[in-house]
């Protein structure tokens, strides 16, 4: 009888175990579903040789049509007199596309923004899940993000960063003086809300990047900033390891308003 019942706790144990682990994936798979999903997000000069400059990250949203990114990313002002326009960069490499984007809508308080692909007939793969709760993931929970970090320098080379959450923390923006004080930097810190710590770091170019959870890829935010000691020519030579992310409610509160799903 106690022989009967220790296999049947065993065999419990053994279910249950294995449906954990088919909830989980390895890391590489991960990445090899949802890299097809990121892009890079710049800038095409026609006159000045069709030169392509890469600004930021970007990931697929709304079915293959949209595109998620930082409001930072493509806040600057197209040039009319270069004929310039937006694009997102697909491929690897040197072996890339360029699809002209529009602005949907932008958030400057929570640095988010919402491209469409005017390109005829282009659909680009949608391969990220998205978290549905608003409520903040736990501090210690491992997180990934895969972008381009120095991308205007290194090319379109994709590259997953892995760390935890280090703290649920209010939103940080200072200014160094006054004169660096602009009506959405007041906006940001008259409006306080918590964002994501990391214990990761990111570069210049992973602006934009969906920070997902490492064992199910599931996103939870979007990379929008680092902590740089002693000014922005730090942030190569010395990483603080420090990454702050915007929650992903917010991206879907913007998407929401635009009739744009997740």
């Amino acid at each position: 009888m106690k022989s009967t019942f220790f296999l049947i706790v065993l065999s419990i144990f053994h279910i249950l175990n294995t449906v954990y682990a088919s909830d989980s994936l390895s890391l590489p798979l991960i990445i090899k579903k949802v890299q097809p999903s990121v892009v890079g997000v710049g800038t095409l000069t026609p006159i000045e040789g069709n030169l392509a400059q890469l600004k930021g990250t970007g990931f697929v949203i709304g079915g293959g049509r949209y595109i998620a990114t930082n409001y930072h990313v493509v806040s600057e002002t197209l040039s009319q007199e270069k004929i310039q326009k937006r694009v997102v960069f697909v491929g690897t490499g040197r072996k890339f596309e360029l699809h002209e984007v529009e602005i949907v809508d932008f958030d400057p308080v929570f640095d988010l923004a919402i491209l469409e692909i005017v390109t005829d007939k282009v659909v680009l793969p949608s391969k990220f899940t998205f978290r549905e709760t608003e409520s903040m993931v736990e501090p210690g929970v491992e997180i990934a993000f895969t972008g381009f970090p120095i991308g205007s320098v290194l090319g379109l080379y994709p590259a997953t960063h892995k760390g935890i959450i280090a703290a649920v923390t209010p939103d940080s923006n200072q200014a160094n003086s006054s004169s660096q004080l602009n009506s959405q930097l007041i906006a940001r810190l008259q409006r306080k809300f918590d964002v994501y710590q990391l214990d990761a770091t990111a570069f210049p170019g992973n602006s934009g990047s969906a920070l997902y959870v490492a064992n199910s890829g599931e996103v939870i935010g979007i990379i929008n900033k680092v902590m740089v000691q002693g000014g922005k020519e730090y942030a190569l030579s010395s990483p603080s390891g420090i990454t702050y992310a915007i929650p992903v409610k917010h991206l879907r509160n913007l998407a929401s308003r635009n009739n744009i799903k997740l």
